[in-house]
């Protein structure tokens, strides 16, 4: 992996939407090149109690990304919204592979991006009456998306030593 998580700058404090949407990119990438770094058979398959796979945690990414930005800031209507879930758990159809999984994530966060690009973080979202989470300003919206892929690159970390891939970032 030769990214680099993103460098500080001056430009940052004048445009943190910019350094939401920078780190956004970086998270997405890292986590798309962990499950990249399996073979197939282990991005499909669980070393861990709980049971989820590595290519489930990475559709769930782009689900989770694409309910908070779409359904619940822009209101906008979201065709299977809990898509990434069956059964009370993250489940990948089996025709779905990571390739699709990956575009799909960068299709959410190329949306995300003109959001941040063209809105105010102090601009609250817009839920529809069907959307479950609360109203939030944009810039809530982000710090919570930005934990969520933090947390889930750091599960992924753990899952891809266990399969016997690479380490670090």
């Amino acid at each position: 992996m030769d990214r680099q998580e993103p460098q500080p700058s001056t430009n940052q404090a004048a445009a943190p939407a910019a350094l939401f949407a920078e780190y956004l990119r970086y998270y997405r990438e890292t986590a798309i090149e962990k499950v990249a770094a399996l073979p197939v058979a282990e991005q499909r398959s669980s070393r861990l109690p709980s049971g989820w796979t590595p290519l489930e945690l990475l559709q769930h990414l782009a689900y989770m990304e694409r309910r908070w930005l779409c359904w619940n800031f822009l209101g906008v209507p979201v065709e299977q919204p809990w898509g990434d879930r069956r059964d009370d758990r993250w489940h990948v159809a089996d025709d779905v592979d990571l390739e699709q999984v990956a575009t799909m994530l960068r299709e959410v966060g190329a949306g995300t991006d003109e959001v941040l690009a063209s809105r105010s973080l102090d601009e609250l979202s817009r839920p529809p009456d069907d959307y479950p989470g609360p109203q939030a300003p944009l810039s809530w919206i982000c710090f919570h998306v930005l934990q969520e892929y933090a947390r889930h690159v750091g599960h992924l970390d753990v899952a891809v030593e266990l399969a016997g891939g690479p380490t670090g970032e």
